[in-house]
């Protein structure tokens, strides 16, 4: 079954006719703040998937309205920290995380920006990484979404292993893309090297991917930043 929680309300519409037209007619899609007031519930507590995917506002400033993150009925920050007032993207985050099964795996979209920011991010971010959470990183190219330029990159959980997770699988596909108008597009061709690299560990170009030991992301020299091009060097070399 499929679950979908999702704000606007226009947006939750669109979602349920999508499933239809996709043959899913039996997905359960509400509406609703997800993070002040999650529909999914498993008793008082949050329920829990085997998968989880969600391109979520960016960099959210009125992400924590309707909610008193410190005292989070949910737990969703307890053992990680509290996102900045003025930043939502791990709050969404970790509302992924929390509603992964143990074995559960997710992917999020969201900017650049939570890769390398400071501060309270940089806590939750060094949480993350030393309980092994994020397995893969993929950097995508600029200007691919409706609403915003910026670039973005998914970052891909699995609760799965992660006490045994011993690096992260950096992808930085940036490169990738056709020009179709005034946005950027993902090709079929680009899609499927992104898939094929991470499915497949694939580390024959450095310049595209790599798995980096979390020794060097903890290193003095990077400690816990995660931007893509402290470990991936895809300037192409010259003539």
């Amino acid at each position: 079954t499929l679950y979908g929680q999702e704000k606007d309300s226009s947006t939750a519409g669109l979602a349920r006719m999508n499933m239809i037209l996709h043959d899913c007619p039996t997905a359960e899609i509400k509406q609703g703040n997800t993070l002040a007031n999650p529909l999914f519930l498993d008793g008082d507590s949050l329920k829990t998937f085997d998968f989880a995917a969600a391109n979520p506002p960016f960099s959210d400033k009125r992400w924590s309205t309707g909610l008193d993150p410190e005292h989070d009925p949910f737990q969703r920050f307890e053992g990680f920290g509290v996102p900045p007032d003025k930043q939502g993207d791990y709050a969404y985050l970790l509302h992924i995380i929390r509603s992964l099964k143990p074995t559960g795996k997710g992917a999020c979209i969201l900017p650049h920006g939570v890769l390398f920011r400071g501060n309270a991010e940089a806590v939750i971010r060094r949480n993350l990484i030393q309980r092994g959470l994020i397995k893969g990183i993929i950097g995508l190219p600029a200007n691919l979404f409706y609403g915003t330029g910026i670039p973005a990159c998914i970052l891909v959980l699995d609760k799965e292993n992660a006490q045994a997770r011993k690096g992260i699988f950096m992808v930085d596909a940036s490169k990738g893309f056709k020009k179709d108008g005034p946005k950027n597009r993902l090709r079929e061709q680009d899609i499927h090297r992104i898939v094929d690299t991470f499915a497949r560990r694939d580390t024959s170009d450095p310049r595209y991917a790599r798995l980096v030991p979390v020794a060097e992301i903890a290193s003095p020299k990077n400690d816990y930043n995660l931007n893509l091009p402290r470990y991936i060097d895809s300037t192409e070399p010259e003539d």
